[in-house]
């Protein structure tokens, strides 16, 4: 037993498996699948965290049926020729002692006929806000045809070495459309009465036992708060629950809160919300039934989870993003340092944001995850083809004598470079990291300065811990030059010095203080120098994230009014895919915060602002006391090309010095530097 998370690292019985800790990593879509099927990505991926010493692994949602096929890339749980793929994943996750459970579900109405071809099924003709096609109500031979459909890819799953099923009844389910009465106007046998819409859930549970017998765990994943109005509240999943428990047929019951396409933001929760923030849902259920309960709800360090289990909201944690962002999570959590967690942003830009693009899932921290069947970056042909940028030449196949240990010098110890610094020294590199300022972490630990996004500042942390773990020291207080580098002779220059505010054609200078006039500055200077600004304070935002929106609330406190102009359809448009844009409206609308979208800045004047609406052309001015630009920056690289003549030094540019972007790409191609040395 684990002395500081004694609870957390105890093992548990679900039915007549039992699992090593109460580390659970939960179902989650991956967009792994290839052809309906499980790929190696997915073996990869789910052995990593079984490596990593996770307790259960409950897979994505598997299909029972062919009607069911939401979005491209999921896996078909109904066709048979997934037999062998499911073999090599429950057998690589055993290999390292953790058990796997399939999880299984039909979308029912929470879907598109896109791919399918075929109708959606749903309780009631009533079309999902979000996909808004209408469904065909399922009559009860359809229902039969739908119980059969679980049964098969239950037994199939459990035949192939899956240690259980979890029948996922919660955000995105038919299931739960049965049993919500936003979703079930049914006047049969199924609807009405919160009895008769369990019946279904109640029916399907007796049926999936009988097919997978009484070694597998069973599980039910419900919905315990559906966040809209007319759904499910947590007084009516009580009662599910305890009908659940009644059947004698399920292990555990898994939980979760808001609906998948009318509530998401809720149930992918970003750093805008708190941690434990759904914990009244398993706290619920848990004091209501006798059954073991799985809690979620961005748990995201050993601490969180134990204080969970000691205080009885839960007996096992869900935590998904946090062993994305480290699959070894449980192992570390486990030594005498989990310090060393890398520990996860709740950003959703890599995770979430991905899948809502239809691109396969990764982490703004961990380069690998999703990458894991490919081993290092370098093996990534296609990535491979874009790096002329980062300096000329990039070889595909570096020679053993460029691939010796090598003398590097960073210059600039932001995300890119401080990530650089770690992938070289894993390689056996000499690495020097010299930075301007007095503190690390550039463009991003200002970021994390602003409301809602102090998590950002985890990930400098994190890079920090494991260059001290590495004992690779950062001096600071320092710039590069040429006689620096004269001075340290090194083989490999690595310039990551970050960006610079670019004026845009309607600025002559940006000002650092506010005058009688109209002051006009920029994001960085603001944060840079922690101006008070006053008055009426507008932002002109061409970027559409969190600079504008953050930025925002953080002068509200000075200003006595904050307006957002942006030329996009909507103010904060990039912040749907991290599912920020829910929080952000609710946020904007308490703290009085205008938004004008659809206008460009087109000139400035002694008393405003002169902007023109772009669909229709019509002219603005708007009086104004301050104007504060969020703009694309450029890169500060004067380094790189002062050095282009020094013989027999090699050359690179990182993250902003390259090109201003976003955090991701900045770590993804301080790793991508380590495999090319």
């Amino acid at each position: 037993m684990i002395r500081r998370f004694p609870l957390l690292y105890s093992s548990i019985s679900l039915g007549r498996q039992t699992l090593r800790n109460r580390i659970v990593f939960a179902a989650h879509l991956t967009n792994f699948a290839s052809q309906g099927l499980p790929s190696e990505q997915h073996r990869a991926y789910y052995e990593e965290r079984a490596r990593g010493g996770a307790g259960l692994i409950i897979t994505e949602e598997l299909s029972v049926h062919p009607s069911d096929w939401p979005y491209e890339k999921m896996i078909h749980g109904f066709n048979d020729a997934v037999r062998p793929r499911y073999r090599t994943i429950t057998e690589s996750v055993h290999r390292h002692g953790a058990l796997i459970f399939a999880q299984i579900n039909h979308n029912g109405s929470q879907g598109s006929s896109l791919y399918s071809r075929l109708p959606l099924w749903a309780p009631s003709q009533i079309p999902d806000p979000l996909f808004r096609e209408m469904p065909v109500a399922i009559s009860e031979p359809t229902i039969a045809e739908l119980f059969e459909s679980y049964a098969t890819t239950a037994q199939r799953a459990v035949d192939c070495g899956f240690d259980g099923i979890e029948l996922q009844c919660s955000h995105s389910s038919i299931i739960r459309q049965f049993l919500s009465p936003k979703t079930n106007h049914r006047h049969d046998r199924y609807g009405g009465s919160l009895t008769n819409r369990s019946r279904v859930l109640l029916e399907l549970i007796n049926v999936v036992r009988s097919a997978i017998g009484p070694t597998a765990a069973l599980g039910v994943r419900l919905c315990g708060d559906e966040m809209i109005d007319d759904g499910i509240e947590i007084n009516e999943a009580v009662e599910v629950a305890r009908s659940i428990e009644a059947t004698g047929q399920v292990d555990y019951i898994n939980t979760s809160i808001g609906v998948a396409t009318a509530s998401l933001y809720v149930i992918e929760a970003s750093m805008t919300i708190p941690p434990l923030y759904s914990r009244f849902v398993p706290a619920t259920l848990r004091r209501a039934v006798d059954l073991p309960i799985v809690g979620s709800g961005r748990i995201k360090d050993p601490t969180q989870a134990e204080k969970a289990l000691a205080d009885g909201d839960m007996d096992l944690v869900g935590m998904v993003r946090a062993q994305i962002a480290d699959p070894n999570f449980a192992t570390t959590a486990a030594s005498d340092h989990p310090e060393r967690i890398r520990l996860c942003l709740s950003c959703n830009q890599e995770c979430v944001g991905r899948m809502g693009l239809n691109r396969w899932l990764s982490c703004i921290e961990n380069p690998l995850a999703g990458r894991e069947h490919i081993g290092h970056l370098h093996h990534d042909d296609e990535r491979l083809d874009g790096l002329g940028g980062l300096g000329a030449p990039m070889p595909r196949s570096l020679g053993s004598a460029q691939r010796g240990r090598q003398r590097v010098l960073i210059a600039g110890a932001g995300p890119s470079g401080l990530q650089a610094a770690l992938a070289l020294t894993q390689r056996g590199h000499r690495v020097k990291v010299i930075e301007q300022r007095s503190s690390a972490g550039g463009m991003l630990t200002l970021a994390a300065s602003l409301p809602t996004r102090a998590e950002l500042g985890d990930l400098v942390r994190n890079q920090l811990q494991a260059l001290e773990d590495r004992r690779i020291e950062i001096t600071f207080g320092q710039s590069v030059d040429l006689d620096l580098i004269t001075e340290l002779s090194p083989d490999v220059l690595i310039v990551a010095t970050g960006s610079a505010p670019k004026l845009p054609y309607f600025v002559s200078r940006f000002d650092t203080e506010q005058g009688s006039g109209l002051m006009v500055t920029e994001v960085g200077i603001v944060l840079t120098h922690a101006l008070p600004l006053k008055g009426s304070v507008y932002i002109f935002d061409e970027i559409g994230f969190h600079h504008a929106t953050s930025l925002a609330l953080h002068l509200r406190s000075t200003a006595d009014s904050v307006t957002i102009i942006t030329p996009h359809l909507s103010v904060g448009q990039g912040l749907g895919v991290t599912l920020d844009l829910e929080t952000w409206n609710t946020a904007a609308n308490e703290a009085d915060i205008r938004q004008l979208p659809e206008r460009i800045v087109t000139s400035l004047d002694e008393t405003g602002i002169n902007v023109m609406v772009h669909t229709t052309g019509q002219a603005e001015h708007l009086d104004a006391d301050a104007l504060v630009l969020v703009n694309h920056r450029r890169p500060l690289d004067d380094l790189y090309h002062q050095t282009q003549s020094v013989r027999g030094l090699k050359r690179f540019r990182l993250g902003d010095a390259l090109a201003p972007r976003r955090a991701h790409q900045c770590v993804i191609e301080g790793d991508l530097l380590g495999e090319l040395l």
